[in-house]
């Protein structure tokens, strides 16, 4: 695999980024404090998202982490402030990562892959949620322990536990914050590989390397479509099969796989 050094962060921490081919390696980086996130780390995450959409280079996205854990959660001394004015750490108009429509924000368009590990807590289990494929280590420790603090999850958690696994079950780990272990995160399908210690961003990597390889359109409208169905229905999202085939039938990529069936050889997509 690719060799993936992270930068020196500051000790409020920082978002890396790396591109491979067409994907964008987006790094969480302070592993000196378990990777607990700061206003600023909130606000790279969102460049770093909005870049991935905004670049038609890239493809997909890939979060991962440096160290040994992917996050502890909010640094709440570093955080508090701001949700106790009812701010955001994120300025408006750029792509929010949580991606659950949050008014004043862009929704993601193309393809998110994370790799967890270690401990994930809190916001970590926010944005593995609010992606679209999770790869984790059979290491993770997961909590979702805002009633302990005193506080609410507001990153998406009440929104997609319950939508993944049930309303039972989200408010099992809700209500007690709890922790429980990969096993228990693949039976909720929170999420959707678990692979040993040290492999998940290598298998993260290896799964958006293949959506890399499909036609960027196509993948697009497909992932829209199935969060459509989730969001406002099964008809909104039937309403769009055959405008948005036309639309994809007249393309250079559908031009491109149907030659490359004929001729029996791998596509090579532009995304046009």
């Amino acid at each position: 695999m690719t060799n993936i050094t992270p930068t020196t962060p500051s000790p409020e921490g920082s978002i890396d980024t790396q591109v491979i081919g067409h994907v964008l390696l987006i790094g969480i980086n302070r592993p000196a404090k378990r990777n607990g996130w700061t206003p600023p780390m909130f606000r790279q995450l969102a460049e770093a998202y909005t870049r991935l959409d905004d670049d038609p280079a890239l493809r997909v996205g890939v979060l991962h982490a440096f160290g040994d854990h992917f996050t502890a959660g909010l640094d709440l001394p570093a955080v508090s402030a701001y949700m106790q004015r009812g701010e955001k750490a994120i300025p408006e108009g750029l792509v929010e990562p949580h991606d659950y429509g949050l008014p004043g924000y862009r929704r993601r368009t193309k393809p998110m892959v994370v790799a967890v590990k270690g401990i994930c807590f809190t916001v970590g289990i926010e944005l593995m949620l609010g992606a679209d494929i999770v790869v984790a280590a059979d290491n993770c420790r997961f909590s979702q322990m805002e009633v302990q603090r005193g506080i609410m999850a507001t990153g998406g958690a009440t929104l997609r536990m319950a939508e993944r696994a049930g309303t039972g079950n989200a408010l099992l780990h809700l209500l007690t914050a709890d922790e429980f272990g990969s096993a228990e995160a693949y039976r909720l399908n929170f999420v959707q590989k678990v692979v040993p210690a040290g492999q998940e961003l290598q298998e993260a990597l290896q799964i958006a390397q293949r959506i890399e390889a499909q036609a960027p359109l196509a993948v697009v409208a497909t992932r829209l479509n199935v969060l459509k169905a989730i969001e406002q229905g099964q008809a909104a999202a039937v309403a769009e099969f055959i405008p948005v085939q036309k639309q994809l039938a007249n393309s250079e990529d559908a031009a491109e796989g149907v030659r490359a069936f004929v001729e029996r050889r791998p596509a090579q997509f532009s995304g046009r």
